[in-house]
């Protein structure tokens, strides 16, 4: 193996994200990835870049936080927002994919690429001498994860995380449900479950009595905020669902002209719209519990579930007092790491810091320092917030307008300062870009 070789730990979103960036730079990569040989608790595909939970990458919205941190890493010739495109479902305005095609789409292009090996086998061991990116995710493996508190000489901090169930398509009782999006928003991509107050009573209080997963003696819960299991917001209050996954607001009943008082929505899973997700119903309860109470739904009464929704550990360093900007460890700079372990929650935001693991490798290789991008746009909203010392314990972050650098103008508009978010962000970017000389002309295949 080539010293002139960077390492890559983990085949997700991050360290794939990070290989095409190096890869197209002309670097060479080594990526390590321990399926099949290996699953975790929550992976079930062999293919790189599997998609664990929803297959919903947020919205595509140019107006939108995560509108934003798309086209940020489109202009940066994203892989994985190339390949999510190109395995895109309708979703209303956001981004939805096949997750076996996109996942295809990613591993197709990788391994096209002459300077790239494969390596299917677990890597338990930080290799010495080489640049070497983190990117294990939140269910690094025991092995690697001793390793890694090691090196740090902290421990993890650690939340845990939801997945939600899928619905068969053709046990969903289409006489019972409609198609809408909120608002009107975008297409009408969304099937619609509507509730009843007393059918929503019923359902709530199922919910809150169901059996649930035991916890092992040693773990501890900690929600994370912004993906909490659906029987815990329920146990927040009587209508703590009907304002938030379950809010009716701008889905009318198209049979009955009204309102109903919840809605459950289900959005589609693949191509052939044969899979539907239960949107926002990720869930500890046990299975049986599930099929149970989630059948209590109108539409849902005969539902068969190709997969039941789970709750797993995930873990993140406290990449504050951790990273460098660079993503680089402050006492081991041959050490970066990226992804979801970093501390950024969801999908994009973790490829967004595969990506800046992967283009600050690549500066380093050739002999440059790449400068973090400013503050005003999302990639560097997200730096600044995963590497900077909070004023409270650290906690993951989804990308939002609160973490980008704020302005002056005095707007009360709500759309006005999106805008001027999403403006000011572009013009960032263009001028980092330039000033970094990350154009086309840079690239050395």
């Amino acid at each position: 193996m080539k010293s002139a070789q960077v390492i890559i730990i983990g085949g997700g979103l991050a360290g794939c994200e990070a290989a095409w960036q190096l890869l197209r730079r002309g670097h060479s990569v080594c990526l390590y990835e321990m399926k099949p040989q290996k699953f975790s608790p929550a992976h079930k595909m062999e293919s790189l870049a599997e998609l664990v939970c929803s297959n919903s990458l947020k919205s595509n919205s140019p107006d939108s936080a995560p509108g934003l941190l798309k086209n940020e890493m489109r202009s940066l010739n994203s892989l994985i927002m190339c390949a999510a495109d190109a395995a895109a479902v309708s979703a209303g305005s956001a981004l939805a994919v096949d997750r076996v095609t996109f996942s295809q789409n990613v591993e197709k292009k990788l391994c096209a690429e002459k300077n790239f090996i494969l390596i299917r086998k677990e890597c338990a061991n930080i290799p010495e001498g080489f640049l070497t990116i983190i990117a294990t995710g939140p269910l690094t493996s025991d092995a690697l994860a001793n390793q890694i508190t090691e090196l740090l000489g902290s421990s993890y901090l650690y939340f845990y995380d939801a997945i939600a169930p899928i619905v068969e398509a053709n046990s969903i009782d289409r006489k019972k449900v409609y198609w809408a999006s909120r608002y009107d928003k975008g297409t009408p991509d969304y099937l619609n479950c509507p509730l009843s107050e007393e059918e929503y009573k019923i359902f709530r209080r199922e919910l809150l009595a169901g059996e649930k997963m035991a916890l092992k003696p040693f773990e501890e819960i900690r929600h994370f905020e912004g993906c909490l299991p659906i029987e815990i917001s329920a146990a927040r209050g009587k209508n703590t669902l009907a304002f938030g996954p379950m809010k009716p607001v701008g889905l009318p009943n198209p049979a009955t002209g009204k309102t109903p008082y919840a809605v459950v929505q289900l959005r589609r899973e693949n191509y052939a719209a044969t899979l539907f997700n239960m949107v926002g119903f990720q869930t500890k309860l046990t299975w049986p519990e599930q099929k149970r109470i989630f059948r209590l739904i109108p539409g849902l009464e005969n539902a068969h579930f190709a997969r039941y929704g789970s709750i797993h550990r995930n873990t993140y360093i406290d990449s504050p007092s951790l990273l460098q900007k660079s993503l680089q460890l402050k006492t081991k700079p041959n050490v970066f790491f990226a992804g979801q372990i970093t501390g950024v929650e969801g999908y994009l935001e973790s490829a967004a810091m595969g990506l800046l693991a992967g283009l600050n490798a690549a500066f380093i290789k050739e002999g440059r320092k790449l400068e973090p991008p400013p503050e005003a746009t999302a990639l560097g909203a997200l730096i600044h917030y995963i590497t900077c010392k909070p004023s409270m314990s650290f906690q993951p972050m989804n990308i939002n307008f609160g973490l980008l650098e704020k302005h002056q103008e005095n707007k009360t508009n709500k759309k006005d300062k999106k805008r001027i978010y999403v403006e000011t962000a572009h013009h960032a970017l263009n001028l980092w870009m330039s000033s970094q000389k990350l154009n086309q002309e840079s690239i050395k295949v």
